[in-house]
């Protein structure tokens, strides 16, 4: 079960709003809240088209597969499904149907596969802008010659993706946010997915396009 219901799940969706409207004066865009799903029962999917939500956001591959009967359910209704976790190559295939945007590609050999399974798909380049090595994603140095090899293999780059360093802290994560939008900027790029629940804030700030949040809208997400 949720840890939320549909009218708690739209009264957060509501104050979210409100969060980036209060940050996103100076600039003049749109902010796109995706809903991540991770960890929660697949019928959060219908509580985040309820409040308001057209996109959500899976980070596990046997996970997102669990949710495919009630998004082929939903018709019409269905939201844009991002994959935004650590993907493997062998897993492509089995998601080519479900994933309508690939966020976290960093590597060349991730693009191929998925120009391979799904030809002239919608991807993001993952970039680890904070230099961390737990982290996913490209080398902002390495980010032109990714964008060019994902557009040689067919794929149709739309933006980039970053996460705020694991400290937290505002100046480094204020700067690992301005590198992936300067990078999205460069390259004339529409999509630039920065921040979650708890850097929202900064994020949007920095010129955000979309933030990714789960338990700002669902919840504490239940044991795994």
């Amino acid at each position: 079960m949720p840890s939320r219901s549909a009218d708690e799940v739209r009264r957060e969706f509501l104050r979210l709003s409100d969060r980036i409207n209060a940050v996103k004066r100076v600039w003049n865009h749109q902010v796109e809240v995706l809903a991540v799903t991770k960890g929660f029962a697949p019928d959060v999917v219908e509580l985040a088209i309820e409040a308001g939500c057209t996109a959500i956001g899976e980070n596990y591959a046997q996970e997102l597969l669990t949710r495919v009967p009630i998004l082929d359910r939903l018709g019409d209704r269905r939201p844009t499904v991002h994959f935004i976790g650590h993907l493997q190559t062998n897993k492509v295939r089995r998601l080519a149907r479900v994933v309508d945007v690939w966020a976290t590609v960093g590597s060349a050999s991730l693009a191929e596969e998925i120009a391979k399974r799904a030809p002239a798909a919608r991807v993001l380049i993952q970039l680890n802008t904070t230099g961390e090595s737990q982290k996913s994603g490209c080398n902002p140095k390495h980010a032109v010659s990714l964008i060019e090899r994902c557009v040689e293999f067919g794929l149709v780059v739309e933006g980039v993706l970053a996460m705020g360093p694991t400290s937290g802290n505002e100046q480094a994560t204020r700067m690992a946010f301005e590198v992936a939008r300067q990078i999205a900027d460069d390259h004339g790029l529409a999509v630039c997915s920065l921040g979650m629940s708890g850097d929202l804030e900064l994020a949007v700030a920095a010129g955000s396009t979309q933030v990714r949040v789960g338990t700002a809208l669902f919840g504490p997400r239940p044991p795994r």
